[in-house]
This record gives C-alpha cells, sequence and structure tokens, in this order.
C-alpha cells in the first residue's frame, strides 16, 4: 500500500451527500408567485407593501412594492427574503396570466404613483429655482408630472453669484416660499457662502456635491465607465468631453446624457434626495 494518503475519487457515490441529521435540516420556503396586489414583507427592512411589477435584471429578478403611504422600494426576489403572515416565503416570478398588468404607467419618472388624466394645478406662488437650463431640464425629465400635479414651477438661475438679491425680489414668506438647488455646494466653497446669506425661514437652499449636474447622472446609465476628472482652470465640460472622446460640443453632449435618464434610478442619491426635499418644503401645507 503506497504511504502516501488516498484521495477520494470525484463522482463517487458519496459525493454531495449531506451528512446533516434531518431534523437539523431547514425545510425549503415555500415559493409564491408574485403577483400583482400580493401584500409582503421584504425580510431584511421590514418593509411592508403590495407587489406593484416584477421585472428581470442583469443581477436577477427584481419587485417592487408599493407600501400604505404609496412609497415604491425595489427589492431582489432572493430565496426566503419574504415574509407572508409572519412566514418565511421565496418570490417568484408569476405566470404571464397572473404577472402585474401593464394597463398603463402605475408610477411617475421619479417612482410616485402615476394619476392618469389629473389636470395640471394652477402654478402656486411658491418656486423652485436651478443653476441652469441642464439643471431644469434633468429636474423636468423626472420630476416633471410631480411639479404639474403639485402646481410647482422650475425656474433657472445661470448661476447663483446673485442669489441672495434674487431671492430678496422674489419676496418670500409664508405661502410664497423659495426653493434653490445649486451645484457643487460644499462646506468652505463660494456656493455654500452664497446659499448661507439668501437661506432664511421661507427660503431653503439645497445643493449637490458634483462639479456639474451632468454628474448627477449615473456613469453606468450614460453608458461609460466614470466620469472623468477634469482639472481646475480648465472648462469642465469641454474637459470632459475630450477624456471621454466625445466631439467638443456640449449641447450634443448634453442631449445625450439627458437621453440615457428615463427614470430616477438613472440618478445619483445625493442628487434624488435634495431634490425631493424641495418639493416637499414649498408644497408643504400653509405654503
Amino acid at each position: 500500500m503506497s504511504a502516501t494518503s488516498r484521495q477520494p475519487r470525484s463522482g463517487g457515490r458519496y459525493d454531495r451527500v449531506d451528512l446533516t441529521p434531518p431534523w437539523k435540516r431547514s425545510a425549503p420556503a415555500p415559493e409564491v408567485p408574485a403577483e400583482a396586489g400580493l401584500v409582503v414583507e421584504e425580510a431584511g427592512t421590514g418593509f411592508c407593501g403590495a407587489v406593484v411589477r416584477v421585472e428581470k435584471t442583469a443581477e436577477g429578478p427584481t419587485v417592487t412594492l408599493e407600501d400604505r403611504h404609496g412609497r415604491l422600494r425595489v427589492f431582489p426576489m432572493e430565496p426566503r427574503g419574504f415574509l407572508i403572515d409572519g412566514a418565511t416565503v421565496t418570490l417568484v416570478r408569476p405566470s404571464a396570466a397572473s404577472a402585474p398588468a401593464r394597463t398603463g404607467p402605475r408610477t411617475t419618472a421619479s417612482g410616485s404613483v402615476a394619476v392618469p388624466g389629473a389636470p395640471a394645478r394652477v402654478a402656486r406662488a411658491s418656486r423652485i429655482y436651478v443653476e441652469g437650463r441642464h439643471d431644469a431640464e434633468l429636474v423636468e425629465r423626472v420630476w416633471g408630472d410631480d411639479l404639474r400635479i403639485e402646481g410647482v414651477v422650475v425656474e433657472y438661475l445661470e448661476g447663483v453669484d446673485d442669489l441672495p438679491a434674487i431671492s430678496a425680489a422674489f419676496r418670500p414668506g409664508p405661502g410664497r416660499r423659495l426653493g434653490v438647488l445649486v451645484d457643487h455646494l460644499v462646506p468652505g466653497s463660494k456656493e455654500s457662502r452664497i446659499a448661507a446669506e439668501a437661506a432664511g425661514p421661507d427660503v431653503l437652499v439645497v445643493g449637490h456635491p458634483f462639479v456639474d449636474i451632468w454628474q448627477a447622472v449615473k456613469p453606468s446609465s450614460v453608458g461609460i465607465p466614470a466620469w472623468p476628472q477634469v482639472p481646475r482652470g480648465e472648462p469642465w465640460k469641454e474637459g470632459v468631453c475630450a477624456r471621454l472622446g466625445w466631439p467638443v460640443d456640449t449641447p450634443a453632449a448634453w442631449r445625450r446624457i439627458l437621453g440615457s435618464v428615463r427614470s430616477f434610478r438613472d440618478l445619483e442619491p445625493a442628487l434624488l434626495g435634495r431634490v425631493e426635499e424641495l418639493i416637499d418644503f414649498v408644497t408643504e401645507p400653509g405654503s
């Protein structure tokens, strides 16, 4: 007999044998079709809602739940990932006959519940100001339906240097609030000093950390690995185009970027939260 240790042969009758005693084995969670309207709880977060839709993604199927407040959350359909009446289940894609009906858009591009046929509200006295035309077009692309229902008008400033004077001329007050979205609002910046000077009880100035609103669009949505670094002193948009190998034509580049945005999923969370905050501020009861 060889002195070397004997290696088991692969493919033998004892390969992949589960030696766990039967009484210790976990029973597999029952599979439940994710049919429209089915109310489930996501096991990890406790978010509870009704199934709105099931989608196939590169990472695997996902399910969108809508809670009683109309909030939407998207979750991967992982094994044993949900609870029904306290019992663990595995959601699976429903059959074609029972799949969530697609009779029309149930949500807006921002993820809000759609209200088909709702007329636009008469414009409020309150306003949202953004820095430039690109910012306004991006906000319209994602939140346009919500803003029309709420009666909120978005205007652009062409820069923030004159924001304190513009804010004073607007004459903000109760029932006439002003919300402002600022690019590159980081501590110690020129923008942060201007924002502090313009802010007040009826003026909310918020911002995102990006050099330009272009960066608020996820690179994966645009089809690039990342937004390139452009040295200070060089025109940022032209520098981005050059480093990406695009023609140095900023209007054409913006059309390309904006065309890649279909919903809130294409935007960075740092922008999403700030715009939602502004909309809430100017539409609070009494504002």
